[in-house]
């Protein structure tokens, strides 16, 4: 029987760097566009002959806005790695797109390639927001993208909100869950803000002073204990910290991470975890586009790491406990041959003695007191 694989493809153009974005993408010209295509096409054909004992349960085309660049160079791509793997039949394949960004044409390359899954990065409802955040379109701008794709037959979306935004008040935030509800996604992710270092929000709210035109900690706090309240209410489950889903929605690639499945990246700065091992792609676009893969890939490969049977632990119970349902405990015994109480007993009881974790039938989770400090939980786990 074969082993799964997701794959993740990078697209890393853009329309404009939003101003708090710290991932790999950036704006370009067409000629570009189809010069990346082309290579990450070679990278593909190359790399599938050392992943002929796998299938492929998803994937995963992210940026950057993949929408950005030409259907026909996205139908390229998914043609193919279904040329160089074998893709099973139900497997999730999800494209990111941004409002604006798509139109029933494209949506419909997409559907014919393969692809069955939309994640729409929204954001925000309320236009002065999305302003602040450096993003391009509006609120209308994201209804008539959702439009076009529940026009162009669609079952499976998901729209990505931000809470803890400059200026954002609890109400505006439960005002934007609530009109997104009534569109009816099958999944929303619900993120909260990070400052991170290097991007332009670093610089103006990364101080005291700029700090003060975002909500206080106790804001914060409340948008996301109502972010739980709200979905709930209205049918969507929370399946990991920051996602909801409706029945059977759950994204299986996003599982797939928290579980500890393998992964495969394509582009550039594209991450993978197989064989044991984690390595990301070469990050700068010229070095990629430079090499000769069909003659030596491994120059395209960088900070190639060996993951201990200590570190495989520590990354099954930190990305495990992710998920609502927590750590399955005989799945710790299957995987590493010793008992999960034996590997981590002090920080267990622990953190079960100040209430944040208990276990529930065979898995061991985070409480919902656990849930609001799990950062801290997560980090008692690195031995």
């Amino acid at each position: 029987m074969r082993k799964q694989l997701e794959l993740y493809v990078h697209i890393p153009f853009c329309e404009k760097k939003c101003l708090y974005c710290d991932f790999l993408s950036f704006s370009a010209e067409e000629d570009l566009h189809k010069a990346y295509v082309d290579k990450l096409i070679e990278e593909i054909r190359v790399q599938a002959s050392n992943y002929s004992q796998y299938q492929i349960s998803s994937i995963f085309i992210g940026g950057g806005t993949p929408t950005v660049i030409k259907a026909v160079y996205i139908s390229n791509i998914m043609s193919a790695i279904y040329e160089a793997f074998i893709v099973e039949s139900q497997a999730e394949i999800t494209i990111e797109c941004n409002p604006g960004t798509v139109d029933i044409d494209k949506l419909l390359v997409y559907k014919q390639s393969g692809i069955n899954r939309i994640s729409v990065g929204l954001q925000s409802t309320v236009d002065k927001e999305l302003q602040h955040l450096g993003r391009i379109h509006t609120y209308a701008d994201f209804l008539n993208s959702y439009e076009k794709i529940r026009e162009s037959g669609y079952k499976n979306v998901n729209i990505d909100l931000m809470s803890a935004l400059p200026w954002q008040t609890l109400d505006s935030w439960k005002s934007t869950l609530k009109k997104v509800i009534m569109l009816k996604p099958e999944h929303i992710s619900a993120y909260s803000l990070i400052i991170e270092e290097g991007t332009e929000f670093s610089k103006i709210y990364g101080s005291p002073e700029g700090r003060k035109f975002l909500p206080t900690e106790e804001v914060e706090r409340a948008m996301y204990h109502s972010t739980r309240d709200i979905l709930k209410n209205y049918g969507y489950e929370r399946y990991e910290i920051s996602n909801y889903a409706k029945p059977g929605y759950e994204s299986k690639h996003n599982i797939g991470y928290w579980t500890g499945e393998e992964y495969l990246g394509f582009g550039i700065g594209a991450s993978s975890y197989v064989y044991g091992r984690r390595f990301h792609v070469e990050r700068d676009i010229k070095k990629y586009l430079a090499i000769d893969m069909k003659r030596d890939i491994m120059p395209l490969y960088q900070n190639i790491h060996e993951l201990s049977t200590k570190e495989k632990m520590e990354e099954f119970m930190f990305l495990g406990l992710r998920l609502s349902k927590g750590v399955l405990v005989t799945d710790f015994y299957d995987r590493f041959g010793i008992e999960l109480i034996d590997v981590f007993e002090k920080v267990i009881q622990k953190n079960i003695s100040f209430g944040l974790l208990k276990y529930e039938n065979l898995y061991l989770k985070l409480t919902d007191k656990g849930l609001d400090l799990s950062n801290r939980v997560m980090g008692d786990f690195l031995l």
